[in-house]
């Protein structure tokens, strides 16, 4: 694939590093020293659970980096947040939609060549009612390769009714 947009390119890696990395780093040590400078240093109470900085960095981090991954982790594995972020990413993103479906096409493909290879192996015909099943798969099959583009996301259309229970 040829490098075209290296401006945006650079613009998306400058995004990701800024975000990812430095601002996550540079938020954390803010937020540490104004609510400590800020809040701590002003409240005797406060003062006598953390003496210095360094021990409410300590309890503080102790309490908060295990408090973040359990968080993460129900972000990620329990709630219905993670599934509406895929769900905006397959949406806005044709390239991943096509990615999923056309995996999706190839399981089928793979699973009626293997029938066919295991009937042939055993020097058996196709039935006629497989054999229509098989041309009806490769009709909806070049059918829908041949309908979908990048805009009129059928590509989509197809994640969604395969998704739904059956």
């Amino acid at each position: 694939m040829p490098k075209k947009n290296v401006g945006f390119r650079a613009w998306f890696y400058f995004r990701n590093g800024w975000s990812i990395y430095f601002a996550f780093i540079f938020a954390a040590i803010n937020t540490l020293t104004v609510t400590y400078f800020l809040a701590i240093e002003r409240v005797p109470f406060l003062i006598s659970l953390f003496p210095t900085f360094i021990h409410y960095v300590l309890i503080v981090s102790g309490i908060g980096i295990p408090l973040l991954i359990l968080i993460g982790y129900t972000h990620w594995k329990r709630s219905g947040a993670r599934k509406a972020e895929i769900d905006i990413s397959y949406e806005v993103d044709p390239y991943k939609a096509r990615t999923l479906v056309n995996s999706e096409i190839l399981l089928k493909i793979n699973f009626n060549l293997i029938l066919m290879l295991v009937k042939l192996q055993n020097n058996e015909k196709l039935t006629e009612q497989e054999l229509s099943e098989l041309k009806q798969s490769q009709n909806e099959i070049s059918k829908f390769i041949k309908d979908r583009s990048f805009k009129n996301k059928l590509d989509l259309k197809y994640i969604k009714t395969e998704s739904e229970e059956k």
